[in-house]
């Protein structure tokens, strides 16, 4: 089971990937996304990745038999994807108290898209040095509080995001 479950989030991840950047190669920056392709690219990754990080973990992942956490096997396809695509991934705690301390906002970008997200916003970006950043929400429901926040007082639905960091054409 630990097996299909790695390559059902592999495939997944990578066939998504495939659409975000041209492969890790020296391609002419024309073959780089617009801004405009980018948000369109990132939106996409984002709503594949977070719909599948639901399916597995609600169809796959059981606390009690010591089986990897979903979010942690996509770190997995996140390097698969950022070597073969130069596309960036990966989770960011919002409002919940981060599983992995790697969660943890720490570029400029991620710590304002932290108060962004956390106020309300669906998303945020910015372009920045040739780079399309993209955060994104990741609601974590009731179900997912019992281990993303064990000592909760209340079942009100927290809030992760998902970063993506493609390379662009122009700014």
């Amino acid at each position: 089971m630990h097996r299909t479950l790695l390559t059902l989030v592999i495939v997944t991840g990578l066939a998504g990937a495939m659409i975000a950047a041209p492969p890790n190669t020296s391609e002419p920056a024309a073959a780089l996304p617009t801004p405009d392709e980018a948000r369109g690219r990132a939106e996409l990754l984002h709503d594949a990745l977070g719909d599948l990080l639901q399916v597995v973990h609600h169809e796959y992942y059981r606390l009690d038999e010591g089986l990897t956490l979903p979010a942690a096997a996509f770190r997995t396809v996140f390097a698969e994807v950022a070597r073969k695509r130069k596309v960036e991934l990966r989770w960011l705690a919002v409002n919940a108290p981060p599983m992995n301390v790697d969660h943890k906002a720490g570029s400029e970008f991620e710590q304002q898209a932290v108060k962004a997200l956390a106020s309300g916003a669906e998303h945020f970006e910015r372009i920045e040095d040739g780079v399309y950043r993209r955060a994104a929400r990741i609601m974590l429901e009731s179900e997912c509080l019992k281990c993303h926040v064990p000592n909760r007082r209340s079942t009100e639905a927290r809030i992760a995001a998902l970063v993506i960091s493609l390379p662009i054409r122009g700014n």
